[in-house]
């Protein structure tokens, strides 16, 4: 019964594929009668076993004078002599081994993957010196072929001839096993030549080998610098020729197998010739006449066989018939053949003929050639270097269509030879080829080749599909990245082979965006369109998976429906950034439209991957790698805005606040902040945006504040104040009610103008200039400031500046944030001056005017709390509620508005009262330090506002560390000095109540060693309440004296040096933090009602009307007047939420 078959991986697997030869059968040699023609003596054979002899004048042939059996010599080869362990995998297997089993030993057994080329070294089996340059050339471009293209070099495998020099290529490599990867180098030798060979007998065996050659010896040693050794064994000693057979049988195996992943290419094989004798000759025309034929690149200049063959090729005609030209030079060349090789005549025909045979093949061997211009220069002659002439010969050789040799050049990753051979000028290209490439590019991360496609005119708009798209989220090569854990995340029952989809790296984007954002993959619109494109029949689905040239791009065109067709780069830039390839995403940064919104979506994203990263206690590089990548986009943004600012002020405030209907109809002011960019926030461009809308209508220059104060409390002086022109209000935000006041001027001045203004006006009421703008749906689902683009010097042409009518100024000055900030706040101070009056009077029983002012307040606060919610941005409730809570005012706000009407229940309660009073109590402390609030709008005090937040967050690290001092020393003494006590929760209050003090400095001097004892004093009285001596009470002093060293002095001076460092921090950026949260507070009133608490139910009661009377009506005044606005020029937006 024949044992079963084992497949790699298993321990005998080894020695059931691959077997050893021995010698069978004595045959006398026919130069050494002492010997068998395989090398050994008759003793060797007679220890062994081997009684057989052969007859007289029987030829040895190893299919039938050896025997075979399990290999017994494999394992790990460590070589000594070196400053470093350098360890190779050897095997010693027959020379009629399996293609196919040597393959699979190369890949599964010893891990390699599989080459996307094959170079195969040939030349002289004999040392010889090459000239230290051509040297040095060898060196680096037979390097460079294969690290930049995942070549395997295939050579002799001992440390002689040209495999030596090879070797020393191979020594420049620096930490071969980090980073790149070592190259992979595979020596094909003879068993029967190793040097030590013995000492390699073993299964799985470590093996010390020293490789050092013997000038005399018939052996070689093996190279020290190769990596895996394939030792072909045919019975013989002492003889090459075993690895002959075995080598071109395993590169032409090689050569049948497709190069990996989404390519229909094979493997490409090519011969280096460098120096060489008669064989390597032999060896270039079995290459050149085989099916299908490998080409060869020849180095010239480096001796004997490479010069013979460089110099039959440059006197080649181009049609192969070189034989006519060479006959002029066939005795010169017979000569150079006797001189070069030591030969007689007939083998100089011979091998004339065989070189004669080679050049025919003109079109297969490329002739290397250094440059001659300069000693230290590594070009070869037509300006490329070695490894170009290598891979450039694959092309000219294999007779490739043009996207099977963009998928050699692909996998290589070498854009020079795609720019140099393939992209040239009458080029050809199969249909759906460039989009095929393109995939291939995005998927392996060749930013080089993304940019080569874009710049021949791939049009990404018909590349970019959902099928495609997905493809590249669902994509296992790249950089290592966090994008599973955050799908998981917000796929909590994700299974294990889960593919994304487009839906779910929507959430993704909506988690990391944070706040209002929605992506348009979790748009209704996309959703449904998603949904019918998945239900269609498998083509194009399947298509996408089958990746079949032709079919594929076909299907994909029906797949794309426009869905990319407007901004494919912004799609492919949050691709980037999700799987980390930062190159990829710089590129698509530099490619289509928003590139400052790009921007500051590549950096959120960054930072919220960052984020994430640490929650989930991944590396710390990972982290530091992603805040660099965002720190990078940070530096891209501010200087695009300073590039645009000094070139145009008007259209870069333009840029910052036009809405973004690709962005959530996010602004990049509003995408700055919520990335955090203070730099760009602090930019004098945002600030003037800022301080514009700030004002409003109003024109003030000094005394600003003390103006708008003044005019609040006195009404008529309104109209001593400045304000904008009509005109100049038309390039500023406006509300739907100054929309509205707009049109009723246009008709009363259409009414009143001369009489070429009618013609005018008709004309000013149809051009962007007078068209609305939009409506500010202020108060309603969400509130939006519209920006329109004019060119002031039209309006100054066609028109005289006009002053605003009495009724608009009015409405202007409430309208302003500014205003609406003072009168919040005057409001809101004298909220505190009631609310401050009715605590430090008597409680009555039934509530007075001053508490039911009070209590009017705080339900018209809480109802404009409930406005924001429902007028924020979010569709979902809940949504609402979590982007308002976000904000820690807001949650303190909410939770001491309930606070009151909970302790306004229980004062109403006579029973209760007190309660109800204490709970007010502790309400208006809150109300206090909510004034903190008001004061960061102040440029010197809101900084400091901002160090009061950071130094909470670092003091509740800080109280951790003390309450562990405090309770260690606080329950000793509790214990210590009062050990009869029963439990009470007293008792708890007095482990931290002294302990406490004591931080401050109330040492309770009387209690730190009270007299004890019998009643007997000091002075001899006796003191009958005297308490007993307690044991151990004499530690108590001295634990307290640790204590006191470590909280008081150590702990407390910790926290001052923590406050120190976040004060310096904050104080060399306090202009820039201030002009950052300046954003928010400026976001914050104008979306506020012109009527503070309690007046504001009045705005509330007029909303709520108005809001009943859409819903009536069924029409959302914001998407008609944006169809009013699609044919303008040019519209900038704030968005606000």
């Amino acid at each position: 019964m024949p044992p079963p078959l084992l497949r790699p991986g298993d321990p005998l697997w080894v020695e059931q594929s691959f077997s050893k030869r021995d010698c069978s059968r004595f045959v006398t040699s026919t130069k050494e009668v002492s010997l068998c023609a395989c090398g050994q003596t008759w003793a060797y054979h007679k220890t062994h076993g081997v009684d057989s002899v052969g007859e007289p004048g029987e030829a040895w042939a190893p299919a039938f004078h050896t025997t075979s059996s399990p290999t017994d010599a494999y394992g790990t080869i460590d070589f000594l002599g070196g400053p470093h362990p350098n360890k190779a995998q050897f095997i010693r297997l027959g020379f009629d081994s399996r293609s196919d089993l040597i393959l699979q030993l190369l890949t599964r057994e010893w891990g390699l993957e599989l080459p996307k080329l094959i170079i195969s070294v040939h030349g002289g089996k004999a040392n010889f010196e090459l000239h230290p340059r051509l040297k040095r050339i060898l060196r680096k471009g037979l390097l460079r072929a294969a690290k930049t293209t995942g070549a395997w070099i295939l050579t002799g495998g001992t440390s002689t001839g040209v495999t030596r020099h090879v070797g020393d290529a191979l020594i420049s490599e620096r930490s071969p096993r980090l980073r790149g990867g070592r190259v992979v180098s595979i020596g094909v030798a003879p068993w029967g030549v190793v040097e030590n060979r013995a000492s390699l007998i073993g299964r799985k065996k470590d093996v010390a080998y020293q490789s050092i050659d013997h000038p005399r010896s018939k052996f070689a040693a093996l190279n020290n610098r190769h990596a895996y050794f394939l030792l072909a064994d045919n019975g013989t000693v002492g003889r090459y020729g075993a690895e002959i057979a075995l080598r071109r049988k395993l590169e032409k195996y090689i050569s049948s197998q497709r190069l990996p992943a989404r390519t229909n290419c094979s493997i490409p094989v090519v011969c280096l010739v460098v120096e060489g004798g008669m064989h390597t000759i032999r060896t270039v025309l079995e290459y050149v006449t085989d099916s299908p034929p490998v080409p060869v690149v020849v180095v010239e200049g480096s001796g004997r066989a490479a010069d013979l063959i460089a110099f039959a090729h440059k006197y080649a005609t181009e049609t192969g018939e070189s034989s006519t030209v060479l006959d002029g030079m066939r005795e010169q060349l017979l000569a150079a053949i006797q001189r070069t090789f030591h030969v007689h005549q007939s083998q100089a025909d011979k091998l004339l003929a065989e070189l004669l045979q080679c050049v025919k093949k003109k079109n297969l061997i490329t002739i290397f050639r250094p440059s001659d211009n300069t000693a230290t220069s590594d070009v070869i002659g037509d300006g490329h270097e070695l490894d170009h002439s290598i891979l450039s010969a694959l092309f000219r050789a294999r007779h490739l269509s043009a996207a099977e040799q963009l998928c050699l050049a692909l996998a290589w990753n070498r854009v020079d030879i795609a720019r140099s051979e393939i992209f040239v000028y009458g080029q050809e290209w199969a249909d759906g080829a460039l989009e095929e490439a393109m995939m291939e590019a995005l998927v392996k991360n060749r930013v080089d080749f993304v940019k080569l496609l874009l710049e021949t005119g791939v049009q990404m708009a018909r590349f970019l599909t959902i099928a495609r798209l997905e493809e590249l989220y669902n994509s296992k090569q790249g950089p290592a990245n966090t994008l599973r854990y955050i799908v998981r995340d917000v796929r909590p029952h994700m299974p294990r082979n889960y593919s994304f989809t487009l839906i779910d790296i929507g959430l993704v984007i909506n988690k990391l965006m944070g706040g209002a954002y929605r992506s348009s993959y979790t748009r209704r619109k996309f959703r449904h369109n998603y949904t019918v494109l998945m239900k269609k029949p498998t083509p194009i689905v399947q298509s996408a998976l089958a990746r079949s040239l032709m079919d594929e791009s076909q299907c994909h065109a029906e797949a794309s429906f426009t869905l990319f067709s407007q901004q494919p780069f912004n799609e492919l830039l949050i691709w980037s950034v999700l799987t980390k390839r930062q190159d990829m995403a710089k590129l698509m940064w530099h490619h289509g439209e928003e590139a400052l919104a790009k921007a500051l979506i590549a950096s959120k994203l960054y930072r919220a991957m960052a984020s994430e990263a640490a929650d989930d206690d991944l590396e710390v590089e990972i982290y530091d790698e992603l805040r660099s990548y965002a720190a990078e986009f940070d530096r891209e943004a501010l200087e695009l805005l300073d590039y645009c600012y000094r070139q145009d002020d008007d259209l870069a405030m333009q840029l910052l606040t036009c809405e973004l209907s690709n962005w959530s109809r996010q602004t990049c002011l509003r995408l700055a902040f919520a990335c955090h960019h203070r730099e760009l926030l602090a930019h004098p461009c945002s600030q003037l945006i800022l301080g514009d809308l700030w004002l409003g209508g109003l024109r003030t220059r000094r005394s600003t504040n003390l103006k708008i104060v003044l005019a609040i409390l006195c009404p008529p002086l309104i109209l001593r104040l400045e304000f904008k022109s009509k005109e100049e209000l038309q390039l500023m935000p406006q509300t739907e009610e100054e929309h509205m006041i707009d049109l009723k001027d246009e008709g009363r001045d259409n009414n009143t103008s001369s009489d070429h203004s009618s013609s005018n006006s008709s004309s000013a009421s149809s051009s962007p200039s007078s068209s609305p703008r939009s409506e500010r749906k202020n108060n309603t689902s969400k509130e939006q400031i519209v920006y329109e683009v004019v060119d002031p010097g039209v309006i100054y042409e066609r028109r005289r500046m006009r002053q605003l009518r009495i009724k608009r100024k009015f409405y202007e000055f409430y309208a302003a944030p500014i205003t609406k900030f003072w009168s919040w706040s005057m409001a809101y101070f004298f909220f505190l001056i009631v609310y401050t009056y009715t605590m430090l009077i008597r409680t009555p029983a039934t509530p007075e005017w001053n508490e039911y002012y009070v209590i009017l307040h705080m339900a018209s606060f809480g109802g404009e709390k409930v406005r924001e919610i429902m007028s924020s941005e979010p569709v979902k409730l809940s949504h609402k509620i979590s982007v308002w809570a976000s904000g820690v005012w807001n949650c303190c706000d909410a939770f001491f508005v309930i606070e009151f009407f909970i302790a306004m229940v229980f004062r109403l309660q006579e029973e209760t009262l007190e309660i109800g009073r204490v709970l007010y109590c502790l309400n208006i402390v809150f109300w206090y330090i909510r004034i903190l609030r008001i004061l960061q709008v102040s440029k010197f005090l809101g900084p400091f506002v901002t160090m009061i937040g950071r130094m909470l967050e670092k003091m509740i690290y800080y109280i951790t560390l003390m309450l562990v001092v405090l309770m260690s020393y606080g329950v000793f003494r509790q214990s210590v000095l009062f050990p009869h006590e029963e439990f009470s929760w007293f008792s708890v209050r007095d482990i931290f109540f002294k302990p406490y003090f004591m931080i401050y400095g109330e040492l309770f001097a009387g209690d730190i060693d009270p007299p004890c004892g019998n009643g007997t004093k000091a002075d001899g009285s006796f003191d009958p309440e005297m308490p007993p001596c307690e044991t151990g009470r004499w530690l108590n002093p001295l634990l307290m004296t640790c204590y006191l060293l470590v909280a008081n002095i150590l702990l407390l001076n910790l926290l001052i040096a923590v406050f120190n460092s976040i004060f310096l921090r904050t104080n060399v950026f306090s202009h820039q933090i201030w002009k950052f949260n300046r954003f928010n507070v400026v976001m914050e009133y104008e979306q506020k009602p012109a009527l503070p608490p309690p007046l504001i139910i009045f705005s509330h009661l007029y909303l709520l009307v108005k809001w009943c009377r859409r819903c009536s009506k069924g029409t959302k005044s914001d998407k008609l007047l944006k169809r009013n606005y699609s044919n303008c020029n040019l519209k900038c937006f704030v968005s606000f939420h």
